[in-house]
């Protein structure tokens, strides 16, 4: 498959995905090991780093070998040791609930298909989400504190959508809410209203958007202003920024292509400097991807990269190291842009999402990417 960015005829090198598999599934026993500094700074948000692990993974290996090398039994036993009385989902055993790691806790049971675990209070999760939600602007809170972000409109959604419960909450009030923090000056989107635009909050507000399926709110003279912000993150290096005048780094391989496969726009950056950025920033000894070449890995760049090289069809295209005396290419899974779940996850759960396309110079709808084909289609009058 061809990769879905511009590409500059660059060879890239080799994905070492062996290494990767290998660096992830050791993650638990250092961060656990006594006297740990990675462990004690990563305890709140351990929900969090055990997503982002076994989706990583997911995304090279086959959910039969991700059960056997995560152990996911023992995982799923720890996940509901972080599950409240109220319904929520703390970082870790002992933690206070909220709404980023009651979406994690759903992502990982979505994977691991115990979305039907007895032991998961439905209700009780699907009440605490809900009860987040702002009655008069449609916002949402990330816990009981109050705290207004629209990574929480984001992490709301997606995870009732999951449940399959958008009747608990006001969609159409959320989604204006998230088009009410869309800036005027470089049609982005900030935390809040009238913040700065940044690369992540904007994938939050735009995945927030298609899972409502109010794209159309983006309908404007705005529209293409957006993906051009977004296009303009990408540096010399062939990495993206969150904002100008910022570093490269790699997480941004998934905010800002996220964004842009769900608008259309993918084909608007170089898609092989892109890669070759990420796969620089791989560490050849010990595997792990960092947030930049030299950099020390970790498991958030980690998937963020792997997911990015997908997003781009690199993943699916790129050579892999010969450490395992064969190409893996056929247990490669896609990464979907909307709920950041491999497709086939997607497909299982049959979550429902929209996306952008447009029409040509003759009159013609462009084709929308095979993995985006299951979702709500709106045409867009914007120019190519």
């Amino acid at each position: 498959m061809a990769a879905e960015g511009g590409s500059s005829g660059e060879s890239l090198a080799a994905l070492l995905e062996s290494k990767h598999a290998s660096y992830i599934s050791g993650l638990a026993a250092k961060l656990d090991a006594p006297g740990s500094y990675e462990g004690a700074v990563t305890e709140h948000l351990r929900m969090s780093g055990v997503y982002w692990s076994i989706a990583a993974l997911s995304l090279l290996r086959s959910p039969e070998e991700v059960n056997e090398i995560m152990g996911l039994d023992a995982i799923i036993d720890w996940l509901f040791s972080c599950q409240l009385k109220g319904g929520g989902f703390g970082g870790n055993t002992g933690h206070d609930a909220h709404l980023l790691y009651t979406l994690s806790a759903l992502q990982i049971l979505a994977m691991a298909d115990r979305l039907d675990d007895p032991r998961l209070e439905t209700e009780d999760c699907i009440r605490f989400i809900a009860a987040l939600q702002n009655e008069t602007d449609g916002s949402f809170a990330g816990d009981e504190w109050g705290e207004i972000d629209t990574r929480f409109s984001y992490c709301a959604l997606s995870a009732l959508s999951i449940l399959n419960r958008f009747d608990a909450i006001d969609v159409d009030k959320a989604a204006e809410y998230v088009a009410s923090c869309r800036n005027e000056f470089d049609g982005g989107f900030g935390c809040v209203p009238g913040a700065e635009s940044h690369a992540g909050q904007i994938f939050c507000c735009i995945g927030a958007l298609s899972i409502a399926q109010r794209l159309d709110l983006l309908l404007d003279d705005k529209d293409d202003l957006l993906s051009w912000w977004l296009a303009e993150r990408q540096c010399d290096s062939g990495g993206l920024n969150g904002r100008p005048e910022k570093q490269a780094d790699v997480c941004y391989s998934w905010w800002i292509l996220s964004a842009l496969s769900i608008l259309g726009r993918v084909h608007w950056i170089s898609g092989d400097k892109l890669a070759s950025f990420i796969l620089q920033c791989q560490d050849d000894d010990d595997g792990g991807i960092a947030d930049r070449p030299g950099d020390m890995p970790d498991v958030f760049h980690t998937f963020f990269g792997i997911a990015g090289l997908s997003l781009l069809g690199h993943l699916h295209t790129t050579p892999t190291d010969a450490t395992t005396g064969n190409c893996n290419m056929g247990v490669f899974r896609e990464i979907d842009p909307v709920y950041a779940l491999p497709t086939d996850v997607v497909e299982r759960l049959a979550l429902k999402g929209q996306v952008m396309t447009r029409k040509d110079n003759n009159g013609m709808e462009e084709t929308v990417h095979e993995r985006l084909t299951r979702y709500n289609v709106l045409v867009s009058n914007a120019p190519k």
